[in-house]
């Protein structure tokens, strides 16, 4: 069974269309990356499959019964960027409330050390940093032992020790069975961790594969160097040219040939070749 399976999803705010006749499914035990610009509809999308918002149009299935349905029976976890923790209490006193809360909830010992709260425990919510605000409520999104966790911007605020371990924690968790849909700024952790990435943008679905996949759009490979500010789309295989400070980057569907072109200007200088990254082929799909 799917996770998640979104049929013709179709939310309009007046003249706008924020998600347009919206198909996907989510398999099981994934970790999905849901990418675009702001006003793609990466939100009204999450929130109808939390149940938050009725679509216009289309249906919503979590793991084959309805969003409310699902969160009741403790299936969806959500970890909101804009989630307000309570206010000026400690940790420990708001997670252990929150736990009595679950009929079948993991155990919070276990939800405390997965999101790495210990040593936090007795802070107020009031006194944490903006990374410990996001593990603390990454400890409420999994405490009722969903199987499908809804993550918008995950590692906002996190160190980059806090981070790898956060993934590493979102690896045991699908490994267990359980889903992932996170939505983030952070293309190169939609590349290292996402097993798939699906974009967004004017509500629809532009791109939809692994981060490789998504990256071969673009196609070519990227030459940046330093030398003279001119024109080098004559030489062979180049099919666009940046400025991007005071490097030039080119763009070629034959590296080698662009290469030997290049080179034989003395005066160009520091020169690298790089795949496609994700925010290229990103910028290309939103443009």
């Amino acid at each position: 069974m799917d996770a998640i399976t979104l049929t013709g999803l179709t939310k309009t705010y007046g003249t706008l269309t924020a998600v347009d006749a919206l198909d996907l499914a989510v398999r099981a035990g994934q970790i999905m990356a849901l990418l675009g610009p702001n006003g793609a509809g990466k939100s009204t999308t999450t929130e109808m499959v939390l149940g938050l918002t009725k679509p216009d149009a289309g249906t919503v299935e979590v793991f084959g019964a309805d969003p409310i349905s699902a969160m009741r029976r403790g299936d969806v976890g959500a970890m909101l960027q804009n989630g307000v923790l309570l206010w000026d209490v400690p940790v420990r006193r708001l997670l252990t409330l929150m736990h009595g809360l679950y009929a079948h909830p993991l155990p919070l010992d276990d939800v405390i050390e997965r999101a790495d709260l210990t040593s936090i425990l007795k802070s107020n919510t009031n006194k944490l940093s903006g990374g410990q605000a996001q593990r603390v409520r990454f400890a409420l999104a999994m405490m009722a032992d969903p199987g499908l966790l809804i993550l918008d911007e995950p590692t906002v605020g996190m160190d980059v020790d806090a981070r790898r371990a956060f993934w590493a924690t979102m690896d045991t968790l699908t490994a267990e069975g359980r889903t992932v849909v996170f939505a983030t700024h952070y293309l190169d952790e939609a590349d290292e961790f996402a097993d798939r990435i699906v974009v967004l943008n004017d509500g629809r679905i532009v791109a939809d594969g692994t981060g490789s996949q998504i990256k071969a759009v673009v196609g070519g490979r990227r030459i940046g160097f330093t030398g003279p500010a001119r024109d080098y789309a004559g030489l062979p295989g180049v099919a666009a040219q940046e400025q991007r400070g005071a490097r030039i980057v080119l763009t070629s569907t034959d590296s080698d040939a662009t290469l030997r072109a290049l080179l034989a200007d003395d005066a160009v200088r520091d020169v690298e070749v790089s795949a496609p990254s994700l925010e290229d082929a990103f910028v290309s799909l939103v443009s």
